[in-house]
């Protein structure tokens, strides 16, 4: 009986295990393969061994846009994180904060490609919303879109725009979970507000934080609809990301092998800051409980 429940219960488990090895494991498994190959995707491909990845770091391309990622990854942590912490923090509990929350949520549920059309016509040289407060003052239109490196700024803005509603809501998740009597206690003690968020809201937020951090950042590693509705990397790749350079590279170069390369060297380093991001937070709630 003992083993009939155990095999019935592999059952269970079989739908999820197919489709985690079918759609997941496997194109994994012939990304990295292909990544040794010089292939175009449909003549027979022919083996190069790490040739792929030698030119990674000689081709400036993927130079420019691995930093450009990084800059998304630490513009994601200061903007859309910590401000989506501070929203969360000034919204609770406040009057008419459900309006409020709403105001903020909305951007999440429109997609990348429709926040990017709508975004291009904000940043429009002629019609712009953003020209045209510039032009009541008697500032000249600037090409927001064009101009490196503003072009970056302005779709790292739009992103913010798009992702500060989510992280609100998960820190005010966090905040609901807070108990009660330990507010009440340091107010009592005397703590002001900066005192309390300090040295009681915020380490009795560590848990959430840790999820939203690993969130945004393996969101900014792979960020790609929005970059590509709105500039397309350009002008002249400067705006590229590694996921839109991996794109380029795989399906408007038709060089799949080295596209493959960059995909794997990006999954790598998305799976490694995680990695080591999430043991160490681990290690400091142990010590912290």
């Amino acid at each position: 009986m003992k083993n009939y429940n155990k095999f019935v219960s592999y059952l269970y488990i079989l739908p999820a295990f197919l489709l985690v090895f079918l759609l997941l494991l496997i194109p994994m498994f012939q990304n990295i393969y292909y990544s040794f190959f010089q292939w175009d995707g449909i003549s027979q491909p022919i083996f190069n061994g790490l040739s792929n990845y030698i030119q990674l770091f000689k081709d400036a391309n993927f130079l420019t846009s691995f930093l450009n990622t990084i800059l998304w990854v630490v513009f994601t942590l200061i903007f859309p994180v910590f401000g989506g912490l501070l929203v969360a923090v000034f919204l609770r509990g406040i009057k008419f904060g459900n309006f409020f929350k709403s105001i903020f949520y909305i951007p999440i549920t429109i997609s990348f490609v429709a926040t990017g059309i709508i975004w291009n016509y904000m940043y429009s040289r002629q019609i712009g919303v953003f020209n045209t407060i510039l032009g009541l003052f008697g500032i000249d239109k600037i090409s927001w879109l064009v101009n490196v490196p503003l072009n970056t700024f302005s779709l790292l803005l739009t992103w913010t725009w798009q992702q500060l509603g989510v992280n609100m809501v998960l820190f005010l998740m966090g905040l609901t979970s807070i108990p009660v009597e330990q507010t009440e206690a340091a107010t009592i003690e005397g703590a002001n507000r900066w005192q309390l968020f300090i040295h009681v809201t915020f380490p009795m937020l560590r848990p959430i934080t840790t999820v939203v951090i690993a969130m945004a950042t393996a969101n900014s590693f792979k960020v790609f609809d929005l970059i590509y509705v709105m500039t397309r990397g350009g002008p002249y790749r400067s705006s590229e990301t590694l996921a839109v350079t991996m794109f380029r590279e795989t399906f408007t170069m038709s060089n799949m092998g080295y596209g493959a390369s960059i995909s794997v060297v990006l999954s790598i380093i998305v799976v490694a800051i995680s990695a080591v991001y999430l043991r160490s937070m681990l290690k400091k709630d142990l010590l912290y409980y």
